[in-house]
């Protein structure tokens, strides 16, 4: 009946355990999933999000380096602006109308009618000069005197021949002068020209109408429509040849005031200027105007932040070996605002088919805008993934504490039943002898004796079953004192085998003493020394095997410390210990599945007992195993002499103690 009871309640184990396996595997595999998409989604927004702080960056760099061209040509069309002629011009000496208002404009431009709205600067003109090719003959340079209001003949400086030359051959009409910036008159340049003028509303247009610029000098020109007069000539001529205003800008001005203070108005910061900056000339070769720090390498075509083509050029007639690499540059051809052309608001002279813009060149301080991005993705991944790693660890400490909860609940449910097995077992014998005995089938004498004796053992049994729980409960509250002093070993042994000595014959087992003579006394306290081997041997009678052999010795053996200690070893016969089982053998309420399905009763708290009195004497418990040979469990204790403990010390293991022991 009793068979058949366990067999059923092992199958309901079973088919729990099953379901509570499957449980946790299922647990177990959508928190690894729920992991896995947190992140996959981790990873694409850190990816979403580097990318879009990139635009950002961008999309703010293309407007700052518009508002910097934007006040650049402020700069230049402040010239034309306050050289602009009324409509009356034609009444008159046009170049008096020049002069007047250069004169008016160098002079006091703060006040200057003329000025108002713009950004003038009277240094940035370095000449001024009148190129007349309207009148018949060869034409004349004059240059004008802002001091003594007038125009002087000059022979034509080196840096003006090209353009001149350029400028007389499109002098016979307006319309012709109004393109002299052009190379050739194809169709399919005027197209691309029209194409590719961003003009601007208002005053602003009508004020830089016609006026054109040769970046390489610098200078602007405009043409100028004579119906008056000629120059120092008394007799009216109608005619519609043009002769050709020359401003001349000094460079110096332009590298040393004019472009610091934009860098410093559109990319300063708190820090500075928050981007290294460059304006570059393409010439025939590279050529740099002006450059906000030193470290910044032009050839380095990759480490660009972003390209601007200031005067507004299309780069489809770009060439050489920078457009190239410009061109090739995975860096700068991904987004828009890394390579792009400002709006234009006058043509550039052209001298060949390829264009040779002025270039503004931008990188931050820290390094290109893409590697910022790239180390704000690593950022943001390497945040993820503590995240991740942190959430990780707390469901591994989930799941390790569910496990663990339930391991202890299992082994709980274990130590009930057998501690009710251990109590039943006694009791039953206690009940039915005095129920033989109340029933008055006992008489005789000797029956009497035999009866009590049977009444005393299982009483004895019951009562060190009970006193082995109180006492693991003591130490592991840590409430339980030793009085340590001098014990001799062969005294120990003795009273081992008093209190083991019926034990063994109900056991029918046989237990063999070695002693080495001359053993040094021992630190510890006499009762637990002798319940520490009690249980040892206790384990020993139960898991010993057929040969029913209990070895006990005791030895002495230095330690690494030149210190001596006494080794009282219990050995058996027994089938052994696995090696895996080996670390759990000393955990409250472990009892292998082998001892379990083998039906061993127990309660699991010898082995923990004994190792938790060894380390409350300041001793331990080692234990050496074979399968299929025995086992060895050994009690190392310190030794020690006499008069160093002539009168017992109390100590107290406190909880904190016991739990690291």
């Amino acid at each position: 009946m009793h068979t058949s009871l366990d067999s059923k309640s092992s199958q309901l184990e079973a088919g729990d355990a099953r379901k509570s396996s499957v449980f946790r595997i299922a647990v177990l595999s959508g928190m690894a999933l729920l992991w896995v998409i947190v992140a996959v989604l981790q990873y694409r927004w850190a990816t979403e999000l580097s990318a879009a702080t990139e635009v950002r960056i961008g999309t703010n760099l293309q407007s700052l380096m518009t508002g910097w061209q934007r006040d650049l040509y402020d700069e230049l069309s402040s010239v034309c602006v306050a050289l602009q002629v009324g409509p009356d011009s034609g009444a008159h000496d046009a170049w008096n109308d020049y002069l007047q208002r250069f004169a008016e404009w160098n002079r006091d431009w703060g006040r200057s009618e003329v000025a108002e709205g713009a950004y003038p600067n009277p240094h940035l003109v370095r000449e001024i000069y009148d190129w007349q090719t309207s009148a018949p003959g060869k034409p004349e340079l004059l240059r004008l005197d802002p001091n003594a209001k007038t125009l002087d003949n000059v022979r034509v400086p080196q840096e003006l021949e090209t353009l001149l030359v350029r400028l007389r051959a499109n002098s016979s009409d307006l319309r012709a002068a109004m393109r002299a910036w052009e190379f050739g008159t194809s169709s399919e340049n005027e197209n691309e020209a029209r194409d590719n003028r961003v003009r601007t509303p208002g005053l602003r247009t009508n004020a830089l109408a016609g006026w054109q610029l040769d970046q390489g000098i610098p200078a602007l020109v405009h043409p100028v429509v004579h119906h008056a007069n000629p120059f120092n000539s008394q007799t009216p001529v109608d005619r519609t040849a043009v002769d050709w205003l020359v401003v001349v800008l000094d460079l110096r001005v332009i590298q040393n005031q004019i472009l610091p203070e934009l860098a410093s108005r559109h990319f300063g910061g708190p820090e500075g200027l928050d981007y290294k900056l460059a304006v570059v000339a393409t010439d025939d070769k590279l050529r740099i105007i002006y450059s906000s720090d030193s470290t910044l390498r032009i050839d380095d075509v990759g480490s660009f932040d972003s390209i601007m083509n200031i005067f507004g050029s299309s780069s489809a007639n770009m060439k050489g070996d920078f457009w190239q690499a410009v061109k090739h540059s995975p860096n700068l051809s991904d987004q828009d605002w890394r390579n792009f052309s400002a709006p234009g608001w006058f043509p550039v002279v052209q001298y060949g088919p390829n264009e040779e813009p002025w270039l503004l060149i931008l990188q931050h301080r820290t390094g290109p805008v893409t590697t910022i991005a790239k180390s704000m993705w690593h950022r943001d991944l390497l945040t993820g993934g503590v995240v991740l790693i942190l959430l990780a660890a707390n469901m591994g400490l989930v799941v390790f504490e569910s496990l663990r909860a339930q391991r202890l609940a299992t082994v709980q449910m274990e130590f009930v039943a057998s501690v009710s097995h251990e109590l039943r077992t006694p009791l039953a014998a206690i009940f039915s002898a005095s129920e033989n005995i109340k029933d008055g089938f006992v008489q005789e004498k000797q029956d009497l004796k035999f009866y009590g004796s049977i009444l005393t053992s299982q009483a004895r049994r019951l009562i060190d079953l009970v006193d082995r729980i109180l006492l693991f409960a003591s130490t592991r509250s840590g409430k339980t004192q030793y009085v340590l002093r001098p014990l001799k070993v062969p005294d120990i042994l003795q009273a081992v085998r008093k209190n083991v000595t019926e034990v063994i014959e109900e056991a029918g087992c046989i237990l063999d003493e070695q002693i080495e003579p001359g053993l040094p006394p021992v630190s510890g306290d006499l009762s637990a020394v002798c319940a520490c081997l009690q249980n040892l041997i206790a384990n020993a009678i139960k898991y010993g095997g057929e040969e029913r052999w209990i070895g006990l010795s005791a030895t002495c053996h230095e330690t690494d410390k030149q210190a001596k200690e006494i080794r009282l070893s219990v050995q058996d016969h027994g089938e052994g210990i696995s090696r895996l089982e080996l670390p759990q053998i000393f955990e409250p309420f472990y009892r292998s599945p082998k001892v379990v399905a083998a039906q061993i009763h127990g309660t699991g708290l010898g082995l923990a007992l004994a190792k938790r009195i060894a380390e409350a004497l300041g001793g331990r418990i080692s234990v050496v195993s074979e399968l299929g040979v025995g086992s060895t469990f050994t009690l190392h204790l310190r030794a020690t002499e006499e008069q160093e403990m002539n009168s017992g010390t109390a100590i107290s293991r406190d909880n904190r103690a016991m739990k690291n022991a």
